[in-house]
């Protein structure tokens, strides 16, 4: 019953509080349940779409190892495996436990041999750590705002530094109309390096841009 009344409007059916994202809540909208935030959608809608859009522009075929920067509730793993029948190795990095456990116990997203989940903060994890990665998907936000430290050369640096050669990067850059100076710095950056191809990819699904880089 619940499902045909989701086509009428969104009906909520569990809600959370976390300490790193505030009020979260997982609502049934036109029979599929997804994760919101107060002001945005984090998994199984219109982000999932916005995703799938830039992962159309990677060569999965020769990608082995993925690093997902910001879990949410995991649904570009749903896509990552069952849309584009990618079967290599996923390690997710999230900070906010209450998201873990949301991905795990509401969307079974589990660990296994071939997706490892890390909670940490990603802006300490790429610091710290030089496993090369084939694609790093850059999905990072609290409510509907990417962090300023995911803005910075530092982290442009480490993201260039942990891609093999040939490897690509999304950056969900953020919502269209709260594009900044630092979203601007992070274009440049990747357009001025001599190691990276890159594409702007402007208003995807009426919300957000991403920039899709690729190490050459």
């Amino acid at each position: 019953m619940k499902k045909i009344l989701s086509y009428l409007w969104p009906l909520t059916t569990d809600t959370f509080d976390s300490a790193t994202n505030g009020a979260l809540e997982i609502v049934i909208y036109n029979g599929k349940k997804m994760l919101n935030s107060k002001d945005a959608n984090y998994s199984y809608g219109s982000l999932q779409k916005i995703l799938e859009f830039a992962l159309n522009k990677i060569k999965l075929t020769d990608t082995k190892q993925i690093l997902l920067l910001g879990l949410g509730g995991g649904s570009v793993i749903y896509s990552l495996r069952d849309k584009f029948g990618y079967t290599g190795h996923i390690h997710a990095v999230e900070i906010d436990e209450t998201m873990i456990s949301i991905a795990k116990n509401d969307f079974n997203i589990c660990s296994s041999n071939n997706l490892e989940i890390s909670q940490q903060d990603a802006f300490k994890f790429v610091q710290e750590n030089n496993k090369k990665q084939d694609l790093i998907i850059i999905d990072i936000f609290i409510n509907n705002e990417v962090p300023s430290q995911f803005y910075s050369p530092l982290f442009c640096e480490r993201i260039s530094a942990l891609l093999n050669k040939n490897g690509s990067f999304i950056f969900n850059l953020g919502i269209s109309g709260k594009m900044t100076i630092n979203t601007d710095n992070v274009i440049q950056y990747f357009e001025d390096s001599p190691h990276f191809e890159t594409s702007l990819l402007k208003n995807i699904e009426g919300t957000n841009n991403l920039l899709i880089g690729k190490k050459i």
